[in-house]
């Protein structure tokens, strides 16, 4: 039977089973009416507000060039440690934050954990709720390139967070502040405004999302639940907790993820500073951040189109790990290139990076059925690669500047701690793949009812991409 006619029957259906005569089933106008939809409500709102949140995390990095240190008496490795604090509470908060938003209206929820950020620098859980979310309204193979336009935000924020703090900075001696604490104040509260407005438009699941009709609404579900082939995990009882803690897949995903945040946190903290050993003035150095991170945008989304286009994730990620190690091998070996290399290298690091990171939380997201099981797997993956960002903050020496070799040296290493990872991921599951096509797995089938409704992509009929 063709997936035409399935989608058909499946969204012909009531959710008890009982046939229901619709005018809205299956044809392709309607599927991209129902996208278009979505594109329009579920990622933009969630983008602007990872963009505001991801200036308030790295104006650090900005707030250091304007005098950040010298203010308040900081040496040796005190901006070092005041990085790792911030990655404690964010690290802890992960999966409670990810349970939470099952129970909480996502529109509750993430707003108000995004002003809380922007009050206390210390709460920090929106990115695994809001990749879940959006991972909660596609398919599969429609998700990589919205989860790249969504991360872009970070890569966009590192590109004009330099010559924002720049300008804000002009502010120093109003009302006797320095220029770095307004950079904090005046983006923390731009952030707290638009959190707050934002309850009235980020959306909630799709079973209750209110810009949907019951039409479109029954279209959706049937979507999703085709290209999950039935599998579920609504329920997080014993056995279902089980699977997910012992489920390999979800300990690689979150190397994988640890080795590319390593070196994303690295070019988000420390790219101004690099730029500037370069020996060129503090807005010299933001200015030229700026293409590098204009030119990491693009190349993340045009092959984020691809991947979903040919529906592969593997390549990407070895590809994102090459480009950025040419820019790693040329840092370690600086003392014998010319500037122009050198900058060049910081363009494939970054580059390289954005290719990586975001690919990583999408190839595993893409490994996982339902709710319970893409919550505990997101929120898993992002705490243990948060660990990167803590390694990131501790590597980069004041004793070794201007040539950081540690740092270079470290995360390099860190990438392909990554890269051995989606290969070791790789050949699981097409080793998984082929026990269930020759019915490895179809014993799972006599279980019990209610747990093999809940296997989620335990269950036999899944399976997995790459």
């Amino acid at each position: 039977m063709s997936e035409k006619a399935t989608v058909s029957e499946a969204v012909m259906k009531t959710s008890t089973g009982d046939p229901e005569p619709l005018d809205i089933v299956h044809n392709t106008e309607a599927e991209k009416r129902l996208l278009r939809k979505c594109d329009l409500h579920v990622v933009p709102v969630l983008t602007f507000l990872f963009l505001l949140a991801f200036l308030d995390r790295i104006n650090i990095g900005n707030a250091r060039l304007q005098g950040l240190e010298k203010d308040l008496n900081m040496t040796g490795r005190d901006y070092n440690i005041a990085l790792l604090i911030f990655f404690i509470p964010y690290i802890l908060c992960e999966l409670p934050s990810n349970l939470i938003l099952k129970k909480v209206a996502p529109s509750t929820w993430i707003s108000g954990i995004i002003a809380a950020w922007g009050f206390v620098l210390s709460v920090n859980q929106k990115f695994p709720g809001c990749v879940y979310l959006i991972s909660m309204y596609y398919r599969r193979h429609e998700l990589q390139k919205r989860v790249n336009f969504f991360f872009s935000a970070s890569i966009i924020a590192g590109a004009f967070s330099g010559l924002l703090a720049y300008g804000i900075a002009r502010l120093d001696g109003t009302a006797g502040y320095s220029g770095w604490r307004w950079i904090f104040i005046i983006e923390g509260l731009a952030t707290v405004v638009f959190a707050v407005i934002s309850k009235f438009f980020i959306v909630d699941w799709p079973e209750t999302a209110k810009f949907l009709n019951d039409q479109e609404r029954k279209m959706l579900l049937a979507r999703l639940t085709l290209d999950n082939k039935g599998a579920q995990m609504n329920r997080l009882d014993r056995p279902a907790l089980k699977r997910c803690l012992f489920d390999i897949k979800i300990y690689l995903g979150m190397v994988m993820y640890f080795g590319a945040v390593t070196s994303g946190y690295a070019t988000a903290f420390f790219t101004p500073t690099i730029l500037h050993q370069f020996g060129w003035a503090p807005l010299k150095a933001q200015v030229m951040s700026i293409p590098i991170f204009v030119v990491s945008t693009v190349i993340t989304l045009a092959l984020a189109w691809v991947s979903d286009a040919i529906r592969h994730r593997f390549a990407f990620t070895i590809l994102g790990c090459v480009i950025a190690t040419v820019g790693y091998v040329l840092l370690l070996c600086q003392q014998h290139v010319p500037i122009g290399a050198r900058y060049f290298a910081v363009f494939a690091i970054t580059i390289g990076t954005f290719i990586t990171q975001p690919i990583c939380v999408t190839w595993l997201s893409n490994c996982m059925a339902g709710h319970y099981k893409r919550s505990f797997s997101t929120s898993f993956q992002v705490a243990f690669g948060n660990f990167g960002g803590i390694l990131a903050s501790n590597i980069f020496l004041d004793s070794e500047k201007p040539l950081y070799p540690t740092g270079f040296g470290t995360t390099l290493a860190a990438f392909w701690l990554c890269g051995i990872a989606c290969i070791i991921l790789l050949f699981v599951l097409i080793r998984e793949n082929r026990i269930r096509d020759a019915g490895g797995r179809d014993y799972r089938f006599q279980l019990p009812e209610e747990e093999v409704t809940n296997l989620g992509d335990d269950h036999p009929s899944f399976r997995f991409s790459y």
